[in-house]
């Protein structure tokens, strides 16, 4: 499915609190301006454990998906503190949730959010390839995840942004099926292998280099 993503990166002056609330207002905003059929959020709403085998990220990031909308609103967008870039998307979902609480409450469990890089010197084929055909069957059969939302940048749609070749949203029901890494790369006897298995498998498509992972809360605001 085609559809928009814009980032929003956090500023200097504010907390984990001031900066969702300043997300929510802007969703809230989008809703209004863009009229999109739907619209969520995958955003950080604390500071990542100290101690983590995912390398995640400590700045606040918010990315704001939609689909339909009636109205053009990059140039609005743009002009909002911390906007990091407009991109279309090609959405596929491997393996989905069934929603079943309202909009503009917590997805339940948490998110890990990923932002990346082909790697140098591999083309465009066998990097969809690597990562369709090889990466997304192995998560799904290692890990315990719930939703897998796989996003191919298409193209920007706006000025001045950073060009990422991916956006992944990962859904877990329980924080430990994530932070927990026997549970994460489980069973406990097999996390050494799972663990070798991802990181190269990993390497085989992604510039690790220049990878983003977040740990994040996802809202639907009109689902």
């Amino acid at each position: 499915m085609q559809k928009e993503i814009y980032i929003f990166r956090g500023l200097s002056s504010e907390d984990h609190k001031s900066f969702t609330d300043r997300m929510f207002e802007l969703a809230d905003a989008l809703l209004e301006k863009c009229l999109p059929d739907t619209l969520k959020m995958s955003l950080t709403t604390k500071r990542p454990p100290a101690i983590s085998v995912i390398p995640f990220k400590k700045d606040k990031i918010a990315v704001f998906s939609l689909s339909g909308r009636k109205q053009d609103c990059s140039l609005h967008l743009s002009g909002t503190g911390g906007f990091g870039g407009g991109y279309q998307v090609e959405e596929a979902i491997p393996v989905a949730y069934e929603k079943t609480w309202e909009d503009r409450s917590p997805t339940p469990g948490v998110c890990l959010l990923t932002l990346f890089h082909s790697k140098p010197n591999l083309d465009d084929e066998r990097f969809i390839s690597r990562w369709h055909d090889g990466h997304t069957p192995l998560s799904l059969k290692l890990h315990p995840l719930w939703n897998y939302n796989r996003n191919v940048v298409k193209k920007m749609i706006s000025d001045n942004a950073m060009w990422y070749d991916g956006i992944v949203e990962e859904q877990f029901r329980e924080s430990s099926q994530l932070l927990n890494p026997l549970v994460f790369f489980g069973p406990p006897l097999k996390v050494p292998w799972h663990m070798l298995q991802v990181l190269t498998d990993t390497r085989s498509f992604i510039d690790m280099k220049r990878i983003e992972t977040y740990l994040a809360t996802e809202v639907h605001f009109k689902s």
